[in-house]
């Protein structure tokens, strides 16, 4: 069953293909590259008598396709073949899911009141190291390189939000709150929604630049996921690479597979990622780091013109029950200064799209009011939300009723501010979705907006 052309190939339904290489994923483009070709001619014969694609997956060729198609990109099927290549949206969303449940009382401090103080005594930042920001509260000093866009009025807050649903369960919170915030919004991810309501747009119109998808896009309108350039582009040199894309177009054209839809979308990714990778900002211009390494691939396709509507970026380590510490070390010192020199950078880095970028800061909760025997703070409710960059009007918004104890909720914050109504007007002013289609995106809700964006 070898193909006697080429000592490096064999037919795709010998069991024998992964002999090929080492690798899988390597033998896999080694089969294809030749046998593809080979048999192409073929195939349409062959189908019709009885070749589904139930012969080519149950041969085992089809698992080094997916695991192919999985390392270039991750997509829910739902890539539309009408989509307009170089679209490009009025204003693109990145959405920074601070997990761990970030200390919103530590970042937007309210340093006037006495009471924050004596609740914690040894981590609270106090009213003389803040960066002035609005109605008697301030901002960490480790986010200072965030002051030009702070003294724009480009940055706005919400403390005391949360979602109806109240746990201190870390998975269960952020479940929740990317599925929209209650159980009654179902199992899909409210970006997912959001995009199902925007409409259709280009390969890249959602990105993830993570490890993995995201809860907030499970769902059928499609994510590409990928942290850096390179994740999108066929590992392999351009002799091998041409054959492979050639192969993967051979083998999955009128496919009724989704394969053939990750080979798709693995194949555009290549050719954009190829054609933007010369034109990415130099490493030394972001911190290093993942998350660095995240915000430089969001901005290459951002100012590369791919057409990104919404974006997403995860960054952990603020789940801080000890060693907080203070405004001259400690961890959170540590973690917002990596937060704001990278979002500073990513900023920079946009040009002129820093204008139509909005960038939103989340975390699954809030932390309890009163620190701890450990130098930290333990699960709480109420926490802390923040928009950034194009179409923000900067401030403190949404309901605050101090720190007395009878505006609190059990040592809580009681999360007085929904976060559907935060991103509801987030998604309105980025994406331009209308309140109507709002009520798609968070059931059983009419979002009720601030102020806090212009309108698109």
């Amino acid at each position: 069953m070898t193909n006697q052309t080429s000592p490096y190939s064999v037919h795709p339904d010998c069991p024998d293909w992964r002999t090929l290489a080492d690798h899988p994923q390597e033998a896999a483009i080694r089969a294809l590259g030749d046998a593809v070709s080979a048999d192409n001619a073929a195939r349409p014969e062959r189908w019709s008598k009885g070749f589904t694609r139930r012969q080519l997956l149950a041969g085992g060729l089809g698992v080094g396709v997916a695991a192919l198609g999985t390392q270039l990109v991750t997509s829910r099927v739902a890539y539309a073949a009408g989509e307009a290549a170089g679209t490009s949206p009025s204003r693109t969303l990145v959405v920074v899911f601070l997990r761990g449940g970030l200390d919103g009382l530590s970042v937007v401090v309210p340093g006037g009141d006495a009471r924050l103080v004596e609740a914690r005594p040894d981590i609270a930042v106090r009213a003389a190291s803040l960066l002035p920001f609005d109605r008697n509260f301030g901002l960490h000093p480790a986010l200072s390189a965030l002051k030009p866009m702070l003294d724009a009025g480009k940055i706005a807050a919400v403390p005391d939000i949360a979602t109806p649903e109240l746990t201190r369960s870390h998975f269960q919170a952020q479940d929740c709150l990317e599925r929209g915030g209650t159980s009654a919004a179902g199992s899909q991810g409210w970006l997912d929604r959001v995009l199902e309501q925007a409409g259709p747009g280009t390969t890249f119109r959602s990105l993830s630049a993570t490890a993995t998808l995201p809860r907030s896009l499970a769902g059928g309108s499609g994510a590409v996921v990928a942290q850096t350039l390179r994740d999108l582009q066929i590992e392999a040199n351009d002799d091998l690479r041409d054959r492979t894309r050639s192969a993967l177009d051979a083998l999955y054209t009128g496919l009724d597979h989704p394969f053939s839809v990750q080979a798709a979308l693995a194949l555009e990714a290549d050719s954009t990622a190829r054609a933007l990778v010369a034109t990415q900002a130099p490493d030394g211009e972001f911190p290093a780091g993942q998350f660095g390494h995240q915000l430089r691939t969001i901005s290459t396709l951002i100012t590369g013109d791919a057409g990104v509507r919404v974006a997403t970026v995860d960054l952990g380590g603020w789940d801080m029950h000890t060693g907080i510490g203070t405004v001259d070390g400690g961890d959170m010192r540590e973690a917002l200064q990596d937060l704001g020199d990278g979002l500073a950078a990513f900023f920079a880095s946009l040009g002129a799209k820093a204008d139509s970028t909005t960038v939103v800061l989340m975390s699954e909760f809030g932390r309890r009011f009163e620190q701890n025997g450990s130098g930290g703070t333990d699960h709480g409710h109420g926490g802390l939300a923040i928009a950034m960059g194009g179409g923000v009007r900067g401030g403190v918004y949404g309901t605050w009723n101090g720190l007395d104890a009878d505006t609190l909720a059990q040592g809580d914050l009681p999360g007085n501010n929904d976060f559907r109504n935060f991103l509801g007007e987030v998604v309105m002013g980025t994406v331009g979705l209308s309140e109507s289609q709002m009520s798609s995106v968070f059931p059983d809700w009419r979002v009720a907006p601030s102020g806090l964006m212009t309108p698109v």
